[in-house]
């Protein structure tokens, strides 16, 4: 491949949140891949570390990709050009996290996208590792690639919950709770709730398979699940809303003995009662990250045809579109999901 070449990128700009440049062109190690990417969607976690400003200047942001292997490292031979493949961080394989099958707790040279020390996908093209790459199935589409991460991330939630099905209420609507909800059924769970304010959302949920929509604007949460549930609650709540008052209603909506999960991540600190704990011995789980596994799993419903993403995107927009929508859109909430069309889809 032609080398030392410009390409187009959107970057962290402290001072105008994100900026459309042209940079150079990633140049290989010799045990790296070169990506040229297909789509990108934009993420909460995005969303969250640009507005954090601990961003340096320059860094390219965004983790949910799909692209095509452009170019190989001399000292790879296992490679094939023109794979599509989605990415997700290394992991050692050997440490006491990986072992006991956490790979996303690795610290042993975990190298990630967007979210870490390589430059991310909001870019023409990317440079990443081979042990990152999960090649994408006959008949998955670039599209569903990019949002097989989102999906996997709700995956490792139930997983983690040990829920094994029965009723369940998803907290919150976005991309990750509409997953859920969508995970959720071809699991078997019965019935399915989801509570959600946006109308809309709400919809999406529909089609996904939610037998129970509860808009908490208008009507309460706590009774209402009580209701749909003989007094009992539901067997398994997962929270994906990022409302710190969420995880103490969750509770109250829960079964005695039942599960909470937080899938979402809150960046305040909550308040609940832990007697509601004890009284009703809930067993309260955090989720975090995903697995390279739950990644292929998810890629799999999707290549047979049980599991489409495509019904979350809101929004889609070019590289150079992306600021302005960041500011307009993105950062007021008036989206679900964006998709960045970068280069060829497949």
């Amino acid at each position: 491949m032609e080398r030392n070449r410009i390409m187009k990128a959107v970057v962290y700009d402290s001072k105008e949140k994100l900026k459309f440049v042209d940079i150079d062109m990633p140049q290989l190690d010799s045990d790296q891949v070169l990506i040229k990417v297909s789509n990108t969607g934009f993420c909460g976690s995005d969303h969250s570390m640009i507005e954090s400003g601990s961003l340096a200047d320059g860094y390219i942001v965004g983790h949910e990709v799909s692209g095509v292997v452009a170019d190989i490292g001399s000292a790879l031979k296992d490679q094939v050009l023109g794979t599509n493949v989605m990415i997700r961080p290394t992991y050692c394989g050997q440490c006491r996290d990986c072992k006991a099958g956490k790979p996303y707790f690795c610290q042993n040279n975990r190298r990630s996208i967007g979210i870490g020390d390589l430059p991310g996908g909001f870019a023409e093209y990317l440079k990443v590792y081979p042990e990152m790459l999960i090649p994408v199935p006959e008949g998955v589409d670039s599209l569903n690639a990019s949002l097989a991460e989102a999906f996997a991330a709700s995956l490792h939630g139930i997983r983690v919950s040990r829920a094994q099905g029965g009723s369940a209420l998803v907290i919150g609507g976005g991309p990750i709770g509409l997953a859920m909800v969508r995970l959720l059924k071809i699991l078997g769970f019965n019935p399915i709730a989801l509570s959600e304010p946006v109308q809309n959302k709400r919809e999406i949920a529909k089609n996904y398979g939610a037998d129970i929509l509860i808009d908490p604007f208008n009507e309460n949460m706590v009774l209402r699940a009580m209701d749909e549930t003989g007094g009992y609650g539901f067997e398994s709540v997962f929270e994906c809303s990022g409302i710190p008052e969420s995880v103490s209603q969750a509770m109250y909506c829960a079964i005695n003995g039942g599960t909470v999960c937080i899938v979402s991540v809150i960046m305040k600190n909550i308040e609940m009662a832990p007697m509601v704990l004890n009284f009703k011995e809930i067993w309260l789980v955090g989720s975090y990250s995903n697995t390279h596994e739950e990644n292929r799993q998810c890629l799999e419903w999707m290549a047979q045809g049980k599991l489409d993403g495509r019904e979350l995107i809101s929004d889609y927009a070019t590289l150079d579109e992306l600021p302005q929508l960041y500011k307009e859109s993105i950062n007021t909430g008036k989206t679900i999901k964006v998709m960045l069309e970068i280069g060829e889809a497949f």
